[in-house]
């Protein structure tokens, strides 16, 4: 499923036009990234929680040439999935 299509979904589920599942969905997704981005955590109870994590520094293999490179420290995001979705998998 991609974004249009849960666009249309969430549309026909809540009984509401394109546009408005539109916002709603990039409503949803600015927050959530913006609170991430802060280094906050979203938890939806019984779908999961997102949240960042760091990554160290470390070394790698450039596996064309097998030379070691830096691979320097940063930030990820995560997503652990709740027992409500869990079930449904």
């Amino acid at each position: 499923m991609n974004k249009s299509d849960l666009i249309d979904a969430m549309a026909a589920d809540a009984g509401i036009s394109k546009a408005a599942a539109k916002k709603a969905l990039d409503s949803f997704t600015d927050n959530v990234g913006n609170t991430m981005a802060k280094g906050g955590r979203v938890s939806l109870v019984g779908f999961g929680t997102f949240s960042t994590s760091e990554r160290a520094a470390r070394e790698g293999r450039n596996p064309q040439t097998g030379k070691t490179i830096q691979i320097p420290a940063k930030t990820v995001a995560k997503f652990k999935a709740g027992s409500e979705l869990t079930g449904k998998l």
